[in-house]
């Protein structure tokens, strides 16, 4: 039997602002809007802008299309933003996001602190 030790480095996640899930709606092509950055890995977190709960945690290999095409808009599936579209208060909903090339070990980090600290995973978090 191999018995073998893996050190992994420190992620460092330079968030955006919490944006308000109705602004993420807004076509940003025209004007208006918020711009998602395209076509890069990273995470994100929902939550109401009151509250330190999360709604849910995930990651996203391509920020924009997980974040504003499925979670927000719901034209691709995710499973957590059917959900919440569904049974929560979007005007009271914020969103944020951080780029990172390790978004799965980023997530699995941002899911053991949150589980520490509430004692459970995000609302709409099954896993990590």
């Amino acid at each position: 039997m191999e018995d073998k030790v893996i050190s992994i480095a420190p992620i460092r996640l330079q968030w955006s602002d919490w944006i308000p899930w109705g602004d993420l709606k807004i076509d940003a092509r025209h004007g208006g809007g918020i711009r998602i950055p395209s076509g890069v890995s990273g995470v994100y977190e929902v939550k109401y802008a009151d509250t330190e709960e999360r709604l849910t945690i995930g990651k996203a290999s391509d920020l924009r299309m997980r974040i504003k095409q499925a979670l927000v808009k719901g034209k691709v599936p995710h499973s957590a933003g059917k959900r919440i579209r569904a049974q929560e208060d979007l005007s009271r909903i914020v969103v944020r996001w951080a780029i990172t090339d390790r978004p799965a070990a980023a997530e699995e980090e941002l899911h053991k602190k949150y589980e520490l600290k509430f004692g459970k995973l995000p609302k709409y978090t099954e896993h990590t």
